[in-house]
């Protein structure tokens, strides 16, 4: 009998530690796969939506120096970086051909001045004969014969025709002695404008050629220490923002790698209307104008920029960790689980917004813009996860603004699942 109850004892014991001991086992492994969520707030702040793009720092003007007249470069009178103004001497070609040029027509001219004086002393004696012939004949009709008065005529109309000539020869002596001093001051290449000398493309001893194609000798960049240009490649579908920040003259922030903890700012000063296409891509030019007194923009650097296209202050942001979340469905509450229906996570998020954008029609695709701001963020409730459809607005790298939603601010979203610890 003792037997008996011990055993029963035993087994009731035994009984009540599986009971007990089954339903902490059962609440420990609940609990241990139970997932832990990353959480982050809802804050309040600024919110800017920029386009990002990459451009070349260009000079403002390159005014290219070349040459008219050929001929072995004498002089170089600069260098590469050198400060010039308009008119200062740059190179000097070899003068000695044109410098003899301009003394043959300066021969050549006073050569054809003196025949026209010539001319009009023939011309004259011509007048002054016809006049007494004319004069003897008034008298009496018998003293000059008509043949005579016919010589005399013709002569004083031929030396006329010779002084027109004589003229007109000096006239063209004239310019071409013009054309041999204009050539002759050729030899001495100038500087058109104030600037910088970027480029040098000669040397001293070098000849020119500039027979059928003018050499470009130097450029030069003026207003390099006011302004600068930066050349920025824009994909076609930012061109309408880019265009609405220029009407509303918003500001354009870019770093380049010379200076990385430099912040320069810059208007956009053009969007340009020739589009450029490659493999399909179609993409704009769109100068962006920056101040440079302290010489930092250099020509050919790469600059970052980010084109500041709208901006709201003090709003709710709600963070993009947090509309990329994904729930699965035994994760969230069952009156929520609908939500989920048709928008599982994407493998690829490119590849797959490109399929179902081939798929979709044109009113398709207008529908789903209209509503691609609505959208869902996931809270814990108990268990599970509820979710809270919003309304959103501008997006930055890091945060989405809350444009309404039953948000506020500091509440925890979950942005994703904590790993967990073996």
């Amino acid at each position: 009998m003792r037997v008996f109850l011990k055993s029963i004892l035993v087994l009731a014991v035994l009984g009540a530690g599986g009971y007990y001991g089954w339903s902490w086992v059962v609440a420990y492994w609940t609990a241990r796969n139970r997932p832990v969520y990353r959480l982050a707030p809802v804050v309040r702040g600024d919110i800017t939506l920029v386009v990002n793009a990459t451009g070349t720092v260009q000079p403002v003007l390159r005014v290219q120096v070349g040459a008219v007249v050929s001929g072995p470069i004498v002089k170089l009178y600069v260098d590469h970086n050198a400060q010039v103004r308009k008119g200062d001497l740059l190179a000097k070609i070899d003068p000695r051909i044109y410098a003899a040029a301009v003394a043959r027509d300066e021969a050549t001219c006073a050569t054809a001045r003196a025949e026209v004086e010539r001319a009009k002393a023939l011309l004259q004696q011509a007048k002054n004969d016809e006049a007494r012939a004319m004069n003897l004949r008034a008298k009496r009709a018998d003293y000059v014969s008509d043949t005579e008065m016919d010589r005399l005529k013709f002569s004083r109309l031929s030396l006329e025709a010779q002084l027109a000539l004589a003229e007109a020869q000096v006239a063209q002596a004239e310019g071409n002695l013009q054309n041999s001093k204009a050539n002759l001051s050729f030899t001495e290449i100038r500087s058109p404008v104030d600037g910088v000398v970027i480029d040098r493309k000669i040397d001293e001893g070098q000849s020119l050629a500039a027979q059928f194609q003018t050499p470009e000798l130097f450029v030069v960049a003026p207003e390099m220490d006011k302004r600068m240009h930066v050349f920025a490649s824009v994909d076609e579908a930012d061109i309408g923002a880019i265009r609405e920040a220029q009407k509303q003259k918003r500001p354009v922030l870019f770093t380049v790698d010379a200076y990385p903890d430099d912040l320069f700012e810059g208007q956009i000063h053009q969007i340009r209307m020739n589009p450029s296409s490659v493999q399909n891509v179609v993409t704009y030019t769109v100068v962006v104008e920056a101040p440079n007194p302290e010489m930092k923009l250099l020509p050919g650097m790469t600059a970052k920029l980010s084109f500041q296209i709208a901006e709201h202050k003090g709003v709710l942001k709600i963070p993009n960790a947090a509309l990329r979340f994904y729930p699965k469905p035994e994760q969230v509450r069952p009156e929520d689980r609908g939500v989920l229906e048709g928008n599982a996570p994407p493998a690829s998020d490119e590849e797959a917004t490109e399929d179902v954008e081939a798929q979709r029609s044109a009113a398709e695709r207008a529908a789903a813009r209209r509503d691609r701001n609505r959208r869902y963020v996931w809270v814990v409730e108990g268990d599970f996860l509820k979710a809270v459809p919003v309304v959103v607005g501008l997006k930055d790298s890091k945060f989405t603004e809350l444009v309404s939603g039953p948000l506020v601010e500091k509440q925890e979203l979950v942005t994703g699942i904590m790993p967990r610890t073996p």
